[in-house]
Order: structure tokens, then sequence, then C-alpha cells
């Protein structure tokens, strides 16, 4: 098993708090990345923060941003992805801004299963529409 899918399923499970309260580990994602996660909350979209998160305790490379899409630009594009690579996908539309990112476990014809932080408010594995595949990358 990867380091970086080691340290991510360590957080499997780890959620939202609904109402005015906030998950302090989901804030922790924040802070740790320089960010002051009492101001943003938990609401926040966090998906970066949390991939930010792994990639630094890990000591690969990393964004550094809270946008998605910011993982473009990290590491190097790959065609056929390993576990623990980065999968970012868009949201809204190809060409919007907002994207949704995470790490790759393994995929089949038409979807592609990602661990991620706010993936319905949680660190989980998801699938997602390969439609919706931006890139794979590898730090």
């Amino acid at each position: 098993m990867s380091k970086i899918i080691e340290k991510a399923l360590s957080q499997y499970g780890i959620r939202e708090i609904k109402g005015i309260r906030d998950n302090p580990k989901v804030l922790r994602y924040f802070n740790e990345l320089g960010y002051d996660g009492y101001r943003l909350k938990d609401e926040t979209a966090w998906c970066s923060a949390f991939a930010n998160w792994v990639c630094k305790k890990v000591g690969v490379p990393y964004s550094g941003k809270l946008n998605a899409r910011s993982w473009l630009s990290v590491g190097v594009q790959v065609e056929n992805p390993r576990q623990g690579d980065i999968v970012v996908l868009w949201r809204e539309n190809p060409n919007s801004w907002k994207g949704h990112v995470g790490f790759y476990i393994r995929q089949t014809k038409n979807w592609v299963y990602v661990l991620g932080g706010n993936q319905n408010n949680a660190v989980n594995i998801q699938a997602y529409p390969k439609k919706r595949l931006l890139q794979f990358r590898r730090v």
C-alpha cells in the first residue's frame, strides 16, 4: 500500500459536524497548511485541503492551495494511474474553475474510485463518472 493511501485511510470516516459546531479534525487540514480553519469552518470545500494535508504529511509535493484544480500543476500527468496518484475532476462543467481532488484507488470502464475528503462531507471512497476526469497526476 502506498504511503499516501495509508495516511489518507488513517482519516477514513472523519466528517463535518452539521450546525454551528466544526470538526476540529477537518479544521486541522486547513490549519496545518497555514489557513485559518476556524474562520473557514468545516463547511468550506475541503477536498484540496485534505489532499494537501496528506501529501505534506508523507513528504511529497502538494499544491498548497484550496482549489481542486490547483493540482493540475503538481507532479506529472499520467495515463495509467497507480493507487495513490492524484485524481482531478471537474464540477459543473469542464471549463468551470470548480473541481474535486482525491487519490486514485481503482477504475472500471465508466467509473473512477477516489479516496478523498469532503466526499459527502466525509473522508471516504466514492465512485465518480470517468467523463468528469480532467487528469491523473503522479507526485
